[in-house]
C-alpha cells in the first residue's frame, strides 16, 4: 500500500513540478527538507502522536516550513498529516526525486570495486557511463567492496553490471558443476 501511495503522491508532485517549471526547485528543496526532518526526530514523534490532533500538527509543519520551502512542498506536508500519510513522505520524496531526475537526464549509479579507483579510473568509468546511456550527466557513488576479488559492479536503478572477479568465478564454478552432473548422467546411463 505505501509503494501505491509513494507513487500516487509521487507522480502528482513530478507533474507540478514540471507543470509549474519548478523541477530544480524540487530537486534542492527536497533533500533538505528531509534533512530536516531527519535531523529533528521529535517531528516526527509529534506527527505520530495520536492524541496531537491534525490541525495542530499542520500548524507546526507550517511553524517550521512556510516561507522556507515552497508553496507546493508544503501542500504536500499539509495534505501528507490530512491523509494520515505522513511516514510514507520519505517514499513520497525518494519516487519524487527519482522522477525528476530522470526527467532532467541525471543517472544515478552505484560502482562498487575491490579497491579504491584513482580519480583518471573515475572518470574514465563515468565517460562510459554517459556514452552507453542516455543521460547527460551521472551522479555516482563510489563503494569499496575487497569481497569482490577483482573488477568491478555498476548499479544503475534495477540494472546491474556486474564485471567482478567474484561473479565470474561463480559462474565458472556453475559451468563445471553442470558439466559434471552432465557427466555423471551419461556415465550412468551407459551403466544401466
Amino acid at each position: 500500500m505505501a509503494k501505491l501511495a509513494s507513487k500516487v503522491y509521487g507522480d502528482a508532485l513530478f507533474q507540478l513540478a514540471v507543470e509549474e517549471q519548478k523541477v530544480d526547485t524540487f530537486l534542492s528543496e527536497i533533500p533538505a527538507l528531509e534533512t530536516a526532518m531527519e535531523e529533528n526526530p521529535e517531528l516526527s514523534a509529534i506527527m505520530d502522536h495520536p492524541k496531537i490532533i491534525k490541525e495542530e500538527k499542520i500548524r507546526i509543519l507550517e511553524d517550521c516550513f512556510k516561507g522556507r520551502i515552497s508553496d507546493e512542498l508544503c501542500g504536500l506536508l499539509t495534505l501528507a498529516v490530512e491523509k494520515e500519510r505522513y511516514k510514507e513522505l520519505p517514499a513520497i520524496f525518494a519516487y519524487t526525486v527519482g522522477q525528476l531526475k530522470e526527467y532532467k537526464k541525471i543517472g544515478v549509479a552505484e560502482v562498487t570495486s575491490a579497491q579504491e579507483l584513482d580519480e583518471t579510473w573515475k572518470e574514465r568509468i563515468e565517460k562510459k557511463l554517459l556514452a552507453t546511456t542516455s543521460y547527460r550527466t551521472m551522479e555516482i557513488t563510489w563503494r569499496v567492496d575487497p569481497g569482490l576479488l577483482g573488477g568491478m559492479v555498476v548499479r544503475i536503478g534495477d540494472r546491474v553490471v556486474d564485471g567482478s572477479l567474484k561473479f565470474k568465478l561463480t559462474e565458472l564454478t556453475g559451468g563445471l558443476n553442470r558439466i559434471s552432473l552432465e557427466q555423471n548422467e551419461k556415465v550412468g546411463e551407459r551403466a544401466s
